[in-house]
């Protein structure tokens, strides 16, 4: 712990924060005049979520409104 303090965090951690840094960047060239600034924490995955677990049916459902506002076609 101290030397992650020093050093900056290690192993999975770390790369999450360099994808989400390269992330953020591209967001920002890409963002119109008036569009908030894209910030790093935007785009990390918060792995310590302490809410309810999904159950399938909900993961279903979330999956399948992705798919439809995407254009695809789900098969009933």
């Amino acid at each position: 712990m101290t030397y992650e303090k020093i050093a900056g965090p290690l192993g999975h951690r770390r790369g999450d924060i360099q994808a989400a840094t390269i992330a953020a960047t591209i967001a920002n060239a890409n963002r119109g005049k008036n569009s908030r600034k894209a910030q790093i924490s935007d785009f990390l995955i918060d792995y310590d979520r302490r809410g309810r677990q999904q159950s399938p049916d909900d993961m279903l459902r979330a999956i399948t409104s992705i798919t439809k506002r995407l254009g695809g076609t789900v098969p009933e």
